[in-house]
């Protein structure tokens, strides 16, 4: 079995509550009293932690011609890629301030960090309990060494990847001395479609790495992610908004907090009736049985002294008395005593000196 680890508290693992993660992204749109209330509503959804995206666009977007085409408001939008994520970068004090929200909401605070430069600063503003990495990022070697040596947990996504690329980014992080990884199954389309999750791809991740599963749940709803967790995932992420109607490229197939409040429910839920793999009943079964199940008792009035025979015995409720199953060890026994049509026999109505199996 993976081994364990912990992230700011929380034991991320099998047989532990699956670590849920709302990905506030850049859904923010550079508001900080939308901040705010996204951690309102994540705090209100039961989430584990509210994920956002530390960057400097001009550090990973090299070009301000590259155009991007999204979604928004129910319209196609194309951009310069450089424009729109310029437009969503935060200052420091503003990193600040959500750091400190997040701590006083009771919310876990991480992000991902774009380059070696956004981690360090993070780093320089909180102890991060976990570093996320994007798919975008999993080719991005120097980069995992980079995370990788600072012994903080990583959560890496492998969205778009080969599995040679993803044992070439956990071969460099465990090269670093860091094993406390977790490796997110991703499909990155938006929204994902049912017949491409592939939710079995967890399990080979699982065999090939020895570690901890997730989900990096794009799909609308919550049946995905409740699979996955049924599927072992350990960690399960989802994009969440204020409301989908906001300017954006993301807001649209994000979770709104309703709709982040029932994913939360769902998945908790699903990982509560997993339970226990020993077969017997629970402790509301047990007073069902009674209830439910049958007792053998007197199919007519029996004198003491009766040869028990089938045309004696019947079965009927409750199940407080021998069971049907008991039937063999009865038939051919003397009883000792009168019993009345209905009432239960037991071992004790035998005669005594007549032993019954």
């Amino acid at each position: 079995m993976p081994a364990s680890f912990d992230v700011g508290g929380r034991i991320i693992g099998p047989g532990h509550d699956p670590f849920l993660i709302l990905e506030a992204g850049i859904n923010h749109n550079g508001d900080m009293n939308l901040v705010r209330q996204m951690i309102s509503a994540a705090v209100d959804a039961g989430a584990d932690a509210l994920k956002f995206q530390t960057f400097k666009a001009a550090e990973f977007v090299s070009d301000p011609q590259q155009m991007y085409t999204y979604r928004s408001q129910g319209q196609e939008v194309t951009e310069s890629m450089l424009a729109m994520f310029k437009r969503y970068e935060l200052s420091a004090d503003q990193w600040k301030q959500i750091v400190s929200w997040c701590h006083d909401a009771g919310i876990m605070f991480f992000s991902t960090p774009q380059n070696i430069s956004d981690l360090d600063f993070l780093l320089s503003l909180v102890k991060l309990p976990a570093i996320k990495v994007g798919s975008d990022d999993l080719t991005n070697i120097a980069l995992m060494r980079y995370f990788a040596s600072k012994g903080i947990p990583m959560m890496i996504s492998a969205g778009m990847a080969y599995l040679s690329e993803i044992e070439a980014a956990t071969r460099a992080i465990r090269e670093e001395g860091n094993q406390n990884l977790a490796i997110l199954h991703c499909v990155s389309s938006y929204p994902a479609q049912s017949d491409e999750l592939h939710l079995n791809k967890m399990a080979t991740i699982a065999r090939a790495f020895d570690v901890p599963v997730g989900f990096s749940d794009h799909t609308e709803g919550a049946v995905a992610a409740s699979a996955a967790v049924a599927l072992g995932a350990c960690i399960v992420e989802k994009h969440f908004t204020l409301d989908k109607n906001l300017s954006g490229p993301d807001h649209w197939f994000s979770a709104d907090p309703k709709e982040a409040k029932a994913w939360v429910q769902a998945i908790r839920n699903t990982y509560r009736s997993l339970g226990i793999g020993e077969i017997r009943p629970t402790g509301r079964e047990l007073e069902m049985r009674k209830i439910a199940r049958r007792s053998i008792v007197a199919a007519r009035d029996l004198s003491a002294g009766t040869v028990l025979s089938l045309d004696d015995l019947t079965f009927k409720r409750p199940g407080t008395g021998l069971t049907p199953s008991h039937l063999e060890h009865l038939l051919g026994q003397r009883i000792s005593r009168p019993i009345a049509r209905d009432a239960l026999v037991t071992f004790a109505d035998l005669r005594a000196g007549e032993p019954h199996e």
